[in-house]
């Protein structure tokens, strides 16, 4: 017996000792590398290397985009690279993620990053519906694995959905482990670098073995002044089956989960928080029974919203949510213009195909208006070379850019609703350029915020912004006397008190004298015209066509040259600095471009002269300066042919390397599907209905993934990607010539 005792108590004393030994070893190991943690527990400590790696806005160029054709669910997606790209909420100009992407590993040989190791492919979620909703096919470059990524909104909730379903090519699901690498931009920046402007901060929401990633910002003031609507953000990442581990961390930094996962192929560390840097957040998915599973970004004002919505949609079955988004945005297409079921001189396939991105392209400028800011339609729910623009820095904090309003961009947007029968959204745009952007002057800002007061970015008055609001009043018979005496009568009277060359051009690069900005004057004029008639204003009406006659009989003279060195007859120039096109003026064209004779500076802006009405289209300077146009700017691609907005523009990604325009400013121009569009609107105005389809399959060709249609395509051969990792500012995100540059997609 007392044998067995001390023999006993020897056992005791060792375990003891042993258990004395491994705290030490685990101390040890925790103070210098954080808590190591067992599947399902939660993190203890925090990320203490921060704030890290310079935080960037993500890609312009986008793949798929989406929202819920509703004003409940105020959240956006898009998709860029392959990968999940900019979110926006609570408003279209709040980006709130970088990139959500996943990390493969089989925990012992490979580490694979979903942008640097696989390759991509795009498609809408159902080939019958025109939905905006998407699938993303991913590859392994070696082979290993495939996985299968649907994206959408949840209608009733503020929740970006994606259903993963995650496929073994080679060895069996056990062989591999795969975790979700979020990198968010939470509340229009991402902190990090020196700069700083405004980092993200990560924690933990947790219960006994679900564990939820928690992101937020609660600053809710920026250098854009005017956006009074900001409101702090929350982000919550949730999983259908509880994430295994999650971890904050700072980008770049030893507590970044992919830092761990390329170092080791396992989480070596684990931090319950991460506070004021360039947050990302890691989680394990659980795939050792399932290889299918949903994932679930919900956002709030606060971290109880956003993870209640997340939760909310995890109740669901994703088959159900995409019922409900797919019924909304068919409802919204079966009450549309349905363009005819044939069109002669187009087969059968290819006509339907067109017919598709009609419905698309239409779901799109409904997608791109506000939900909180009825009519207020960003010009594109990207902004150009943002993965080029720092998101810490303190100037940066608000970034806006192609994702505010403004007047021209919404007017070509209107005339889409216009034609596709959506006139109450019509309405909506018209009531928002006058009683929320128009100035106290009459005139339009260069650009707004979403609530009508001016961007951080805005400059100058530019008499066609000024002009089309009257226009689109015109078209809807808006011609109230309230709606003609406090905003009609002031604007038009700006015009003819400022006009005809006052202020820059459509390319907002130079002022002079314009055909396209003063074609827009006559059209505003005559349309103010006729609103003052209905209200009994006919002393307004006379002075006001008055004047617009006088620019119409003028506007040649001012812009048509006969003495350029282009052709031996007379052409449009793209302007005139003083309203005489014969002078032997040299200006500067901008964005590193070159110094030219204003005589030999050509673009397309004179068509406007034709699209609104004010000369035909078989008017000899217009049918001579199209020539020269095509053998200036014209270039032939796979794709169809592009133009170019002038000769000698520098406003596009680097032609040699690729690098993007911003923020450097330097670069070259490339083909804009915008005049391609306008050309196509030419051909009909002059009944050449073959070169209008002929133009159609064009600008199909030039979109960007599932029919997105960018500023810009490029014209150039070919050019690779830059290898991963290279500063953003100075890399090539990979060209094909006839496809899109990386500017904004869609615009």
């Amino acid at each position: 017996m007392s044998i067995s005792t001390t023999s006993h108590s020897r056992r005791r004393a060792a375990v003891s000792v042993v258990l004395m030994l491994l705290t030490l070893i685990f101390s040890l190991v925790f103070s210098l590398s954080g808590p190591i943690l067992t599947a399902g527990a939660a993190p203890v400590s925090a990320a203490a290397d921060g704030p890290g790696a310079l935080s960037h806005f993500d890609l312009a160029r986008k793949d798929c985009l989406g929202t819920a054709r509703n004003t409940t669910s105020k959240v956006w997606f898009t998709v860029a690279n392959g990968v999940l790209s900019d979110v926006y909420y609570p408003t279209a100009d709040n980006t709130n993620v970088e990139t959500l992407q996943y990390i493969v590993t089989d925990g012992s040989t490979f580490t694979d990053v979903q942008t640097r190791d696989t390759t991509y492919s795009v498609q809408l979620l159902d080939k019958h519906s025109q939905a905006l909703d998407c699938e993303v096919t991913t590859t392994a470059k070696s082979g290993k694995y495939r996985i299968i990524t649907d994206y959408l909104t949840d209608p009733n909730q503020n929740t970006v959905v994606m259903k993963v379903h995650f496929m073994p090519l080679v060895g069996s699901l056990s062989t591999y482990q795969l975790y979700v690498r979020y990198d968010p931009s939470i509340n229009g920046n991402g902190g990090g670098g020196s700069g700083n402007g405004g980092g993200d901060n990560g924690t933990i929401s947790a219960s006994p073995g679900h564990n939820v990633p928690i992101a937020f910002d609660t600053t809710a003031k920026s250098n854009a002044f005017n956006r009074t609507y900001a409101v702090p953000v929350y982000s919550a990442l949730d999983a259908s089956t509880p994430f295994l581990q999650v971890s904050n961390g700072f980008a770049g930094q030893p507590s970044d989960g992919l830092t761990q996962l390329d170092a080791s192929h396992t989480l070596t560390a684990l931090y319950a928080q991460a506070n004021n840097g360039n947050l990302v957040q890691t989680a394990q998915a659980d795939i050792s029974h399932r290889d299918t599973f949903t994932l679930a970004l919900g956002f709030g004002t606060s971290q109880t919203d956003a993870v209640s919505a997340a939760e909310a949609s995890l109740d669901h079955p994703f088959s159900h949510l995409q019922e409900r988004y797919e019924a909304g945005w068919d409802a919204y297409d079966r009450e549309l213009i349905a363009p005819p079921p044939h069109f002669r001189g187009m087969a059968g396939d290819q006509w339907h195909q067109l017919v598709a991105e009609y419905y698309l392209s239409a779901n799109v400028v409904k997608a791109s208006e506000d939900k909180s800011f009825p009519g207020a339609i960003v010009a594109s729910l990207s902004s150009p070379w943002g993965q080029a623009v720092s998101a810490g820095d303190p100037n940066n904090t608000f970034f806006g850019s192609y994702r505010e309003v403004f007047a021209r961009d919404l007017y070509e947007a209107w005339t889409g609703l216009v034609l596709d029968g959506d006139l109450a959204t019509a309405r909506d745009v018209v009531n928002f350029l006058f009683h929320n952007q128009q100035q106290a002057d009459g005139s339009m800002p260069r650009n707004s915020l979403l609530n009508g007061k001016l961007a951080p970015d805005s400059f100058g008055t530019q008499l066609d912004e000024t002009s089309y609001p009257i226009i689109m009043a015109y078209q809807m018979r808006m011609t109230g006397n309230s709606l003609y005496q406090n905003h009609i009568k002031p604007a038009a009277n700006f015009i003819i008190s400022h006009g005809p060359s006052f202020g820059v051009e459509r390319w907002e690069e130079q002022n002079g004298y314009s055909p396209s900005t003063i074609a827009a004057e006559i059209a505003g004029l005559v349309a103010a015209a006729h609103i003052a008639k209905v209200n009994g204003d006919t002393q307004s009406a006379r002075v006001w066509l008055g004047v617009a006659d006088d620019w119409q009989r003028s506007v040649k003279g001012w812009t048509v040259t006969t003495t350029g060195p282009l052709a031996s007859h007379p052409y449009f120039i793209r302007l005139s600095k003083t309203g005489d096109p014969n002078a032997a003026i040299s200006y500067n064209v901008g964005n590193g471009g070159p110094t030219l004779d204003q005589r030999s500076v050509i673009d397309a802006g004179f068509l406007e002269l034709v699209r609104l009405g004010l000369t035909p289209a078989n008017d000899p300077a217009v049918t001579e300066s199209l020539p020269i146009v095509d053998a200036t700017l014209e270039t032939n691609t796979p794709s169809g042919p592009g133009w170019h907005r002038y000769n000698g523009d520098g406003y596009g990604d680097g032609a040699s390397d690729g690098h993007p325009w911003a923020p450097s400013g330097q670069g070259t121009g490339h083909v804009w599907p915008l005049l391609t569009e306008e050309r196509g609107e030419y051909s009909v105005a002059s009944n050449q209905p073959s070169a209008a389809l002929a133009i159609l399959t064009t600008m199909q060709n030039f979109a960007s993934g599932v029919g997105l249609i960018p500023e810009q395509d490029w014209e150039l051969p070919n050019l690779a990607p830059s290898l991963y990792g290279t500063d953003p500012t100075s890399a090539s995100i990979g060209f094909q010539n006839g496809h899109p540059a990386g500017s904004a997609a869609p615009l």
